[in-house]
């Protein structure tokens, strides 16, 4: 008979709610009277969320309830992206949140208590509906642990000297933050921080809010960074800090991509080990056809085996995610098929995690996104920076600075989303990233090795994460 009840708002889209369901699938199996509802606020231009909640096993589904809430009615809209709808977006849902709690059996039961609102990074806005409930909050942080210290490194700022967070930095100095153990050069802080507009300030207003919750759960692992969790378990105006992670779905959606997912796999088994380079920049990375061609001459001339993940952008005007090429000939360099025949592949969809764990891959030419960061260290697999939005300047400058466990190839990078029109990354500069990537001397390579099996252990009893994630659930079950 279950006994407790946590409620869990992901942000909208995948990157945040798969997260959100491993970590509940954990806390289910280390308490067997404690139950969890998600919550799924849908973003317009989402489509895989109804697939992907099908593709759930059955084993949870007595424990974990995932309830998709109907859209309010709100001026907002998701025309671009752009920060500040996307948080006045989720701050829309407080009433449909609240009305599916009061309208959830454990509301009127005796049996069943509700133990806490767990909320996204992004979502703290739910933290009013939580006070009005009565019951506690909590934060699962879907980013880095040195992420979560430079937000409230900022938020600290903001206090101290004015509400306008880029009259703090120049654009060629470099901040302190106690979460990393380098200067932080400006030009690779999240683009929020820097913009002169409200979505700065609305950020760092997170930070602040973070402050009132009862506990913050960190999708990373302690031997990852142990230095960021030591600068925040040491500051006692942040609540307590639980490194779970690192937090991932292994199933990974393969069986919806069943021909797709053979083929790429049956490329990959006849390739020597470590001698494939894989490239691939998440949901909502592409590129236009003149840095297509600089990366397609790099691999060209660097003579490795590639896996290329080729997304076509979409329109300008329009707020959608990447799509497929019908044909991607159309936008490489002419002949570049017949030239790398048998040695590269062009894909568009790509299974991540499954391509990560294949033998055959050495390196990951990657955007930084801290799920597929987490992926990588899992994989074993050394990664070249190449971020693209939000905070992966700050993960590829923590990767290559901090942890020496990347080559850059950029770390500073940024693509507009309005104008997509950053400087041109030159072959030249993306194939010399590539070959330090794939050299099978440098040394990243074996800090990397190392991260993977203390990746795997800190979830096993006894590990890290296992003994953090037991203590969440002993501080839910108090409450």
């Amino acid at each position: 008979m279950k006994t407790a009840e946590l409620v869990f708002i992901p942000a909208p889209g995948m990157g945040h709610l798969v997260p959100t369901v491993e970590v509940a699938k954990q806390l289910v199996d280390r308490h067997e009277q404690l139950s969890i509802t998600v919550l799924i606020m849908i973003l317009p231009l989402e489509t895989n969320i109804p697939s992907y909640t099908k593709s759930l096993s059955s084993d949870y589904s007595s424990r974990i309830t995932l309830l998709p809430l109907s859209q309010p009615e709100t001026s907002v809209t998701m025309s671009s992206f752009n920060a500040i709808n996307f948080f006045e977006y989720i701050s829309s849902y407080k009433g449909r949140v609240k009305d599916a709690v009061s309208e959830t059996s454990f509301s009127s039961s005796n049996s069943v208590k509700l133990a806490g609102f767990v909320i996204d990074m992004f979502c703290t806005a739910m933290i009013d509906v939580a006070n009005e409930f009565g019951i506690p909050s909590y934060v699962f942080y879907t980013s880095s642990a040195a992420m979560l210290g430079l937000q409230l490194h900022f938020q600290s700022l903001s206090i101290e000297c004015s509400p306008k967070v880029h009259n703090y930095v120049e654009p060629e100095s470099e901040v302190l933050i106690s979460t990393y153990m380098n200067p932080v050069p400006v030009k690779c802080l999240p683009g929020i921080i820097l913009v002169n507009d409200e979505s700065s300030t609305m950020f760092v207003n997170h930070a602040r809010r973070f402050r009132e919750t009862k506990g913050i759960m960190v999708n990373t692992f302690t031997e990852l960074e142990s230095h960021a969790l030591k600068a925040l378990s040491d500051d006692e105006k942040i609540p307590p800090i639980y490194p779970v992670g690192p937090i991932l779905n292994l199933e990974n959606g393969n069986e919806d991509h069943n021909q797709e997912y053979d083929a790429i796999m049956k490329w990959l088994d006849e390739k020597p080990n470590s001698s494939v380079v894989f490239l691939c920049f998440g949901s909502k990375g592409s590129f236009e056809e003149d840095q297509v061609k600089e990366i397609a001459n790099a691999l060209e001339s660097s003579g490795y085996h590639f896996l290329w993940s080729l997304r076509r952008p979409p329109p300008k005007d329009k707020l959608q995610f990447p799509s497929e090429f019908e044909n991607p000939e159309e936008v490489l360099p002419e002949g570049f098929f017949q030239r790398t025949k048998g040695r590269g592949k062009v894909i568009g969809w790509a299974p991540q995690l499954a391509i990560l764990s294949h033998p055959s891959v050495g390196g990951f030419v990657s955007h930084c996104g801290w799920n597929s960061t987490l992926e990588s260290v899992r994989s074993g697999v050394p990664i070249a920076t190449w971020p693209l939005y939000a905070e992966q300047q700050s993960n590829a400058f923590q990767l290559v600075k901090d942890l020496g466990m990347a080559v850059e190839i950029k770390m500073d990078y940024r693509e507009d989303f309005n104008t997509r029109n950053p400087p041109l990354v030159k072959a030249e500069e993306i194939e010399d990233g590539i070959r330090k990537l794939m050299d099978s001397e440098n040394k990243i390579r074996a800090k990397v090795t190392e991260m993977k099996d203390k990746s795997r252990a800190a979830l096993l009893e006894g590990g890290s994460s296992y003994v953090a994630l037991g203590h969440f659930v002993e501080t839910v079950m108090k409450n």
